[in-house]
């Protein structure tokens, strides 16, 4: 039998997750998000939902994952200039074609939420080359599209996610009854749930790891973290976040 070198395992590693690039966010996420999930994040508004998005992006190129991004969030420029604030440099990446970015308009998508399903989709179909596609937001589509569009589009990115595409939903708490998100939440390989609670006097923004289907280590519950310029995310003790 071959003997494998260390580099060579840590490659093959990297190819079987999708990293952040921030070593206590992985660990939280047991390792990293297994390759080949149907990821869905959800949370309220400014709840960090784009910025975990951003982290991930940017963790993935850095990790030789090609992204592709599908936007009803961003331009390509505030993209490029929202990532580049965060610290989360991307510029580099999307000229060489690593990144794609796909800007979805909302007057489009009003009058036709079902073209738009199809359009992601084909896309995702047609870039084969690109390991992690990312819908941010869906809100949007799903407030037009109704619950039987949104389960056969969940259901068709999962049949992406069997081939080993890994696709990440994005979407607001509050585009769904409940019953119809606990559905969501059951198709989805992963769960992640962003909130917004209150520490003494100021708010925090909270990760909860609902689940991981396969994750190489058990996965952390919660979460705390803040947002600062040319940081990112910055971690805090869930301790000190509540007290």
């Amino acid at each position: 039998m071959p003997l494998i070198s260390t580099d060579q395992e840590e490659q093959v590693t990297k190819k079987a997750i999708i990293s952040t690039g921030h070593a206590e966010i992985d660990k939280k996420l047991g390792g990293g998000i297994p390759v080949g999930s149907l990821i869905l994040i959800e949370g309220q508004s400014d709840a960090g939902k784009s910025v975990l998005t951003q982290q991930i992006i940017w963790g993935s190129l850095n990790n030789r994952v090609k992204v592709l991004l599908f936007t009803t969030e961003n331009t390509t420029k505030s993209m490029v200039q929202q990532m580049d604030s965060l610290g989360l440099g991307m510029l580099n990446h999307l000229l060489m074609g690593w990144f794609k970015i796909f800007n979805m308009k909302s007057s489009e998508i009003r009058l036709d939420p079902e073209k738009t399903f199809d359009i992601i989709l084909d896309t995702m179909e047609k870039e084969k080359e690109f390991q992690l596609c990312i819908v941010d937001s869906l809100t949007p589509i799903v407030s037009q599209a109704g619950g039987d569009l949104t389960l056969a589009f969940f259901e068709k990115c999962k049949a992406l996610c069997d081939k080993g595409m890994t696709v990440i939903n994005v979407v607001h708490t509050y585009a769904f009854e409940q019953d119809f998100l606990i559905r969501l939440r059951s198709i989805s390989d992963a769960h992640l749930k962003l909130t917004i609670d209150k520490a003494g006097d100021r708010l925090v923004k909270m990760l909860e790891v609902a689940k991981i289907r396969g994750a190489s280590q058990s996965t952390g519950n919660i979460l705390a973290f803040d947002v600062e310029p040319e940081i990112g995310m910055k971690i805090m003790p869930v301790s000190r976040a509540k007290a």
